[in-house]
């Protein structure tokens, strides 16, 4: 059943469960672990969450189960797509302007300035790397 409360992206993300449900989940210092654990690795699961950050990303990720949504909320950003070793860079500098990540394409984000971001990710098979 649907939240009767309005929720926020900030302290609670969302997952789709494969049979279109969405289940809220408190966000937590060790949220990533706790949703691979109680969402079975997200095997046919998507998450919707928000990030905040204000620097460039540390690492590179990506998703081997689908194309990611990804779409400014505040603050510009430019996300850079590794496509077999060229490096394609969107920016993002209204909000509500979206990049979409096709599958199997490390991304990273690159800012100077205070950003948020909406994303929406199969998050099964996720990896990460250093930048």
């Amino acid at each position: 059943m649907a939240a009767s409360i309005p929720l926020d992206l900030a302290s609670t993300f969302i997952v789709v469960e494969p049979d279109h449900r969405a289940v809220p989940v408190a966000v937590t210092p060790t949220i990533y672990e706790e949703l691979d654990r109680v969402f079975d690795h997200f095997k046919g699961r998507m998450l919707v969450a928000s990030f905040s950050f204000e620097a460039d990303w540390p690492s590179w990720e990506i998703h081997p189960a689908g194309d990611e949504i990804v779409c400014l909320m505040s603050g510009e950003a430019t996300m850079v797509l590794d496509r077999g070793g060229v490096e394609e860079t969107v920016r993002l500098r209204e909000p509500g302007s979206f990049v979409i990540v096709p599958k199997g394409t490390w991304h990273t984000a690159r800012t100077t300035v205070p950003t948020t971001m909406l994303f929406v990710t199969p998050g099964e098979g996720t990896r990460n790397k250093p930048v």
